[in-house]
């Protein structure tokens, strides 16, 4: 057993876990954060994509202890409040889910796309970006909508901070 210490979602937190435990199963199982999905085991989907240190990072390839003293956002964490973030508002309003079970890795990873790219995107560089990111419910078309929507909702609300 070793204990983990890490910053999620703004709160620090400290857990025992066992050395061979992967973070989307410390974030699950033991801070009931369930937003992060395990969708395929393999590292394949994306479904468990959160934020380490404000890069996107598929939380079932990494060991909890190797997230010691990080910081992590998951899907939970983007929100303020009540106040959605752009990117899920984004994906809200241009219908970019169906099932939702990729919902929150598709987000995470998009915001991670715009801040990459300082919002200069277009449609195939978003599609090129979600390669890892798979969704079995749609075609893709309004997920890129949402993530092009979002890009603009963020550089609007970065410009008013």
């Amino acid at each position: 057993m070793s204990t983990v210490k890490l910053t999620v979602n703004g709160k620090a937190v400290s857990v025992d876990v066992e050395d061979r435990t992967l973070l989307v199963h410390l974030l699950r199982d033991h801070l009931n954060l369930t937003g992060t999905h395990v969708g395929c085991d393999t590292s394949q989907c994306g479904a468990c994509v959160v934020h380490i240190d404000g890069r996107a990072v598929k939380s079932c390839t990494i060991l909890a202890g190797q997230a010691d003293g990080a910081s992590v956002t998951t899907i939970e964490g983007l929100a303020k409040g009540d106040e959605l973030h752009p990117m899920q508002a984004a994906f809200r309003d241009n219908h970019g889910l169906q099932c939702g079970y990729c919902t929150p890795g598709m987000i995470m990873s998009a915001v991670d796309i715009v801040q990459r790219h300082g919002g200069q995107l277009d449609e195939a560089t978003v599609r090129h970006e979600l390669e890892g990111n798979i969704c079995r419910c749609t075609g893709y078309h309004n997920i890129v909508k949402a993530v092009l929507d979002a890009a603009g909702r963020m550089k609007v609300a970065q410009a008013a901070e």
